[in-house]
């Protein structure tokens, strides 16, 4: 993981302390960590390791810890000759554990991802839209993926490469009429800008990426925000290189707004899908709440 750019702030032998523990956490991931032996490490208190260490890397010890054995879990059950020693060589203590918080971050059970989605079927449809080809996807769940690109071929091929094991099946109206009307909702949204339809959502990510989306998921349309201001109400202002990060790991696009993300400066920032993308949907945006505030004052 890396640490926000506001890690400058952080004297040099306090963040060399804070990588120690990083590291060690990273180490030790399939343990039992306190935060007492952490803070034994780093030669602080426990209560300045918690501060020091959500200020550098944007959340917390455990949090931290989780994320890697979210990550070495990923691992696991693509290698492991069973789903239960998988749990275990990730170092989750229980399976009931790691069927309740794996299965939300990950959008689908352990035991189907290990089988890089075998047994799961994820329907999914692409429409040429305003802002060019566009793929959705969505499980049993909600929708999973919002892609877009130049080619659909390439679409497709992305999300292969998240479930290269599950049946993928494209949607038609006799199978799956949920996924063509939420498409044709999205598509009527960027081209038109209707209302951003509010569809089920399967996100998938660290604890602190499912926590930054649903951040995003509060920003009205129209609005902006820098990332600096989006950490500020996350009540985390240190952790802007992380929040960014976040950002740029977002794969429902549009329906989890991180394009009303901008820079400090105001400048558009990055954008996974294009700069030019970026700019039409911020500028489609704002077009439409000017047309809205206009016609309420016309009684």
């Amino acid at each position: 993981m890396s640490m926000p750019a506001e890690r400058a702030t952080i004297n040099v032998t306090r963040l060399g302390q804070l990588e120690t523990v990083a590291r060690y956490i990273e180490s030790h991931s399939d343990e039992r960590l306190t935060l007492a032996r952490l803070a034994a490490l780093a030669g602080l208190s426990q209560s300045r390791l918690q501060r020091a260490f959500k200020a550098a890397f944007g959340i917390s010890p455990k949090a931290y810890q989780d994320a890697i054995r979210l990550q070495q879990l990923k691992r696991s059950l693509k290698e492991e000759g069973s789903v239960t020693d998988a749990i275990y060589a990730a170092g989750f203590g229980s399976i009931s554990r790691v069927y309740g918080e794996a299965a939300r971050t990950m959008g689908m059970t352990p035991k189907a991802y290990r089988a890089g989605g075998e047994g799961e079927t994820i329907a999914y449809a692409c429409r040429t839209t305003a802002l060019g080809p566009m793929l959705m996807a969505a499980t049993d769940r909600g929708v999973c993926c919002v892609q877009f690109d130049d080619d659909e071929a390439v679409l497709l091929d992305k999300l292969r490469g998240e479930f290269p094991n599950a049946q993928l099946i494209l949607s038609d109206a006799q199978h799956t009429p949920e996924l063509d009307a939420w498409i044709d909702a999205l598509n009527r949204h960027i081209g038109e800008g209707t209302p951003c339809p509010e569809l089920p959502l399967d996100m998938r990510g660290t604890a602190f990426q499912m926590k930054v989306w649903q951040f995003l998921l509060q920003i009205p349309q129209g609005d902006i925000l820098s990332y600096g201001e989006l950490a500020e109400r996350m009540g985390q202002p240190k952790a802007v290189r992380a929040v960014a990060s976040a950002c740029a790991r977002n794969r429902i696009g549009v329906l989890i707004p991180c394009h009303r993300v901008l820079k400090g400066d105001g400048g558009l920032g990055g954008y996974r899908w294009g700069l030019e993308r970026k700019r039409a949907l911020l500028d489609k945006e704002r077009a439409c709440n000017t047309g809205s505030t206009s016609q309420a004052g016309l009684t």
